[in-house]
């Protein structure tokens, strides 16, 4: 598989990272994320709605928000692994405790919940999708991305993203796995300033980052080439 787009924006959050400077600075001297470091500023994020959104929704939004005013956007596909996971636990575990369910638990449950939100507080009627794929969910989205530039939407927003894993799951994790919230916003459009082309040969270890943290630590770098590992395939990146 080979494609290519160009990238025109970006915007990242997760826990002591928020700023662009933040970001570049990571990017340079790279450590490990701690969960309990603080979220980024959420302000523009409407009070009410913000107690509604889930840790990652919430930072997924507010990405989302940030590119919606400075560009002008055709479509916005939002890509999550494990999806509002903090929202399906509590139900799961209120049905096995015969509790009541929170109906904003059971009505914000769905995987399109968070690019839902985006489109409602921005009322912007966008043509909008979701997806997971896994580990390779960050690459399979950029596929979904070249679909939809190919069919004739000009610009498209992705937004990356993921919430605090339940502490229930954490002894069944690969020790390295991220079980902190983030959200990694991209804005791309047709062209050849970035090329990607698979090969064979996926890695079975879990990562210490997701794929889109991992590009964008390459492309705040301004990287010629690097290979993001996938779980079955590898995807080897360059500039031209």
């Amino acid at each position: 598989m080979k494609f290519a787009l160009n990238i025109l924006d970006w915007q990242a959050s997760a826990p002591g990272l928020s700023e662009t400077a933040q970001w570049q600075q990571w990017s340079r001297h790279p450590h490990a994320i701690d969960p309990a470091a603080p979220l980024g500023n959420l302000s523009d994020l409407p009070m009410m709605v913000a107690r509604r959104l889930s840790s990652g929704s919430k930072l997924a939004v507010a990405c989302g928000l940030a590119m919606l005013r400075r560009h002008n956007i055709d479509a916005v596909l939002y890509t999550s692994r494990h999806g509002e996971l903090e929202r399906n636990y509590r139900i799961l575990h209120a049905l096995a405790m015969e509790q009541a369910l929170s109906p904003t638990d059971f009505a914000s449950s769905v995987h399109n919940s968070a690019v839902g939100n985006l489109t409602i507080i921005a009322k912007q009627p966008l043509v909008s999708s979701s997806l997971s794929a896994g580990k390779e969910t960050f690459q399979q989205g950029l596929c979904e991305v070249m679909c939809l530039l190919q069919a004739g939407y000009q610009r498209v927003l992705m937004v990356d993203f993921d919430g605090f894993l339940p502490a229930f799951y954490h002894p069944c994790l690969p020790p390295q796995m991220p079980i902190w919230p983030y959200a990694v916003a991209l804005v791309c459009e047709m062209g050849n300033a970035w090329r990607c082309e698979t090969a064979p040969g996926g890695i079975s270890e879990e990562a210490a980052l997701p794929q889109s943290l991992m590009f964008l630590q390459h492309y705040l770098n301004n990287a010629e080439a690097f290979t993001l590992p996938g779980e079955r395939m590898q995807w080897h990146w360059s500039q031209t």
